[in-house]
């Protein structure tokens, strides 16, 4: 079972998580199981021709049967949070003083909260994630078999031309935070001095 995937029991969401804390970016989970997730690069399959497809797809198939553990392969599609982005173009021309250049930022946002009245302009984020099962509370050496895992994934995933790095701890915690709650997360993200209250509270 994904441990992205809601369940559509009224439960908390503390309960559907299930999830003791999160220390170096690994979750623990409980009975000493642990995940590290990948966020993973993307490469525009419908760009390429039939013999760079024919060739990816075999590298791809190469790939999973080389995999001596399962994985979870997951595909977040969100709307773009436009009104951010804007908030942070206006303040890299906020020290502009060509006349010209002020006119085109504003055409240029006028243009973008235009476009995005009418249509949603969306966001696609990949992850993998990375089980890990143990019998003892060791967390250094499931810690050490994950990323040897992680390793042997991100080389693979590199052969088909996309890049992978490991989520943060607060990274995690905001994946999970944003996907429980999706508005709250866009007003009030995840700061690192929260991350401490947030990982007490699972314990």
């Amino acid at each position: 079972m994904s441990i992205l995937r809601k369940s559509n029991k009224p439960v908390s969401s503390r309960r559907q998580i299930q999830i003791k804390g999160v220390k170096d970016g690994i979750l623990e989970l409980p009975n000493y199981q642990y995940r590290l997730i990948l966020q993973v690069s993307s490469v525009n399959f419908e760009l390429m021709s039939e013999e760079e497809q024919d060739a990816l797809v075999d590298t791809y198939q190469n790939f999973l049967n080389s995999l001596s553990t399962p994985l979870q392969i997951q595909i977040r599609i969100r709307e773009m949070d436009v009104d951010k982005y804007l908030e942070r173009f206006s303040d890299r021309v906020a020290d502009e003083e060509q006349q010209i250049y002020i006119d085109q930022a504003k055409n240029y946002s006028k243009f973008v909260k235009g476009l995005i009245t009418n249509n949603k302009i969306l966001t696609r984020q990949f992850y993998i994630t990375i089980p890990y099962s143990s019998t003892d509370k060791d967390f250094l050496f499931a810690k050490e078999q994950l990323h040897l895992t992680a390793d042997i994934v991100s080389k693979g995933i590199s052969r088909l031309g996309m890049q992978t790095r490991v989520l943060s701890s607060l990274e995690v915690m905001e994946l999970f935070y944003s996907f429980y709650s999706p508005a709250l997360s866009k007003r009030q993200p995840l700061k690192q001095q929260t991350l401490r209250m947030i990982q007490e509270s699972y314990v």
